[in-house]
């Protein structure tokens, strides 16, 4: 009976200190679409770490989008901006939704972001970014007029610019909004490595 019991205790502290890690530390995540592509493909599973803080520039994250990004056609906080028009979306509605995305940070807080051709241009020096898929000629690969990223939010865009419904549309995503920072593969064995 002793050992039963130690056996459930011993048990129940192991699905305790999971289910905190996995709530405080690292949480797993599968890619939904093919936005990412090249870099994840869809069904990949991702761990991210929600302690790592502040993302940088071409870290890719999990995140809550504005609930502009809710709907079919993507609402941009800023009438005027977003897809169809020459400008990127400056401005997120004011709401967090409940989805969960990931993509790749390309503008922190105060930088001016154009998009040309699918590639960013931040602060007047083009990304480097062998990491794309090529883009092609639709209005979603051109946002000539530059927008700034206001303070304390990040630009977000898929790596599969031609078919990535990003920051691009729905606008920048507030620090707050940030879950954590995506740093491993584990599923499929074939795809297993560090982002």
């Amino acid at each position: 009976m002793k050992s039963l019991l130690e056996l459930l205790l011993t048990v129940a502290i192991a699905v305790a200190l999971a289910l905190l890690i996995q709530a405080f530390v690292v949480k797993p995540y599968r890619i939904p679409s093919g936005s990412m592509l090249p870099t994840l493909t869809v069904g990949q599973r991702v761990l991210a770490n929600r302690l790592a803080g502040h993302p940088g520039v071409g870290e890719v994250v999990v995140f809550h989008p504005p609930q502009g990004a809710d709907p079919i056609e993507p609402v941009c906080g800023n009438a005027g901006q977003g897809a169809g028009h020459p400008q990127a979306c400056g401005k997120p509605t004011a709401a967090e939704s409940a989805q969960t995305f990931i993509k790749r940070v390309v503008g922190l807080p105060g930088d001016r972001i154009q998009i040309v051709g699918g590639h960013v241009i931040r602060n007047g020096v083009r990304e480097t970014d062998a990491y794309t898929d090529p883009c092609g000629a639709d209005t979603s690969c051109n946002f000539p007029t530059p927008v700034v990223v206001p303070p304390g939010d990040y630009f977000m865009m898929g790596d599969n610019r031609g078919f990535s419904d990003d920051s691009r549309f729905w606008g920048p995503v507030p620090d707050k909004w940030v879950i954590g920072v995506a740093f491993f593969t584990y599923w499929p064995p074939n795809r297993i490595g560090v982002l």
